[in-house]
């Protein structure tokens, strides 16, 4: 798989110093789509859910932190919605279109998460299986995203690019990586 390297900004700039780094890894072959986030800087300085004995699947993560990415079609509304917890728990929703329609997307029972942690960084990775929701060839745009709850300053949000006047990863100009 032939990967790329993107890092994220936080939406709020002129807010509080920030002393983290985000790098986000992708690679996509036909049937596969690899993820790894990092999340670099003094991790005491966050809450970061403990590992889950059992990782489920769940709702509400992006509440805490939480590692995002959604999934678009080319030429059509429908995508979806990619919920990774340093926990391990995870969940899949699908839209018909902006913010509408959600439902958790039944094609995914698990979501294998591997996570490392080490007190200055965090890895989150994922390898999943596309051809479970897209056809091996279709088009892809990408949007990368993270929310992460500092002990100080409560819910950042971060993404490749903050399109709009509020943080909303939803919207299909944030969907910038092309696979």
């Amino acid at each position: 798989m032939n990967g790329r390297s993107f890092s994220l900004q936080p939406f709020s700039p002129s807010g509080p110093p920030l002393n983290f780094k985000i790098t986000v890894n992708l690679a996509r072959r036909a049937d596969k789509l690899a993820i790894g986030y990092d999340l670099q800087g003094p991790l005491a300085e966050l809450v970061i859910p403990a590992p889950a004995d059992l990782p489920s699947r769940r709702y509400g993560l992006w509440e805490e932190t939480c590692f995002e990415f959604f999934l678009g079609i080319k030429d059509s509304p429908q995508y979806w919605e990619f919920n990774l917890s340093p926990a391990g728990h995870w969940n899949v929703y699908r839209f018909a279109g902006y913010r509408q329609g959600m439902a958790e997307e039944t094609a995914f029972t698990s979501l294998p998460l591997s996570i490392r942690r080490r007190p200055d960084s965090l890895l989150v990775a994922l390898e999943v299986e596309v051809e479970r929701i897209l056809a091996a060839d279709q088009p892809l745009a990408v949007a990368l995203a993270a929310v992460i709850k500092s002990r100080d300053h409560g819910l950042i949000y971060w993404a490749l690019t903050h399109p709009g006047p509020q943080a909303d990863f939803h919207r299909r100009e944030g969907f910038l990586v092309k696979l």
